[in-house]
């Protein structure tokens, strides 16, 4: 059963500048651009100053663990452009990338993965602003 959605964080310049990302790959990824809105939608907004160090922001470094099978990953969350799987770089444009944007460390959230499978994950580290390209 899905759990309710979290409570998310992020910053009015963050948001501005995921709201037009989503509204420009809206005509070629539709579910991504779909998903990431109901996230923006439902953040709180806030000055840069405001958000706390332990809370996912573009360009941060983030440690996860899956719920239905223990694994913990590390990856960035960056704009599309800057995606590099084998690197770790996961867009936000992603499902599990969508799913971090705006949460901090000990909160879970559900999400669908590209395949359809529902997944919960759980925060574990945050360390914000390691990739400063990424970030933009």
């Amino acid at each position: 059963m899905p759990h309710a959605l979290p409570p998310i964080v992020m910053t009015w310049h963050e948001h501005a500048r995921l709201s037009n990302l989503a509204r420009i790959v809206w005509s070629s990824f539709p579910d991504s651009s779909e998903y990431l809105e109901r996230e923006l939608d439902r953040a709180k907004l806030v000055a840069p100053d405001q958000i706390a160090p332990n809370t996912i922001t573009m360009g941060s470094r983030v440690e996860f663990a899956y719920a239905h099978s223990g694994i913990r990953q590390v990856v960035t969350l960056v704009y599309p452009r800057y995606e590099d799987i084998a690197a770790g770089k996961i867009s936000v444009l992603s499902p599990v990338g969508a799913a971090l944007i705006g949460l901090t460390e000990g909160q879970s959230i559900d999400f669908r993965t590209l395949r359809g499978e529902q997944r919960t994950i759980t925060i574990l580290k945050v360390n914000r602003s390691v990739d400063d390209n990424a970030a933009e």
